[in-house]
């Protein structure tokens, strides 16, 4: 008998930001525009990128006094200003806690874009929650904003 366990869980966030999609595009494709939103703390980007079809990034960190982070991805589908599709798995302690696809959409709305970031993952032994990664995903989507306003 086995203490491993599978939790699948899929969740979307929308937003919308006063940016063209092309603007809101680079903030995902440029390393430099990228570090100033996604990490958990300002300027912690990510440590490798390559963003193209099959290329990779990946971030790592440890929390202060606590446990280790890696954040390793794969570029799946990429359409100019409209979609980004990866596929990423995080570590914990340099255990896999999960492994997602992720779908970021952008819809020109006016001036504006709606963004839609759809999530599909896979959450391994009870180490890591969806709702906590949906709540964290939700955070980067509200850091973007700021960093776009």
């Amino acid at each position: 008998m086995s203490d491993r366990t599978v939790e699948h869980s899929t969740f979307c966030v929308e937003r919308t930001y006063n940016a063209a999609p092309a603007r809101v595009f680079a903030a995902f494709a440029d390393p430099a525009k990228k570090a100033r939103w996604f990490g958990p703390e300002e300027g912690a980007g990510p440590v490798n990128m390559d963003f193209r079809v099959g290329g990779a990034e990946s971030m790592s960190g440890q929390v202060e006094g606590g446990p280790s982070y890696r954040y390793d991805a794969v570029y799946q589908d990429i359409v100019q200003d409209q979609r980004i599709v990866y596929t990423y798995d995080m570590h914990l302690n340099d255990q896999r806690i999960s492994v997602s696809v992720a779908t970021v959409e952008l819809v020109p709305d006016g001036e504006r874009t709606r963004l839609v970031l759809t999530e599909q993952g896979v959450f391994l032994d009870g180490l890591d929650q969806p709702a906590f990664r949906e709540k964290g995903t939700a955070d980067l989507m509200d850091k973007l904003g700021t960093t776009l306003a």
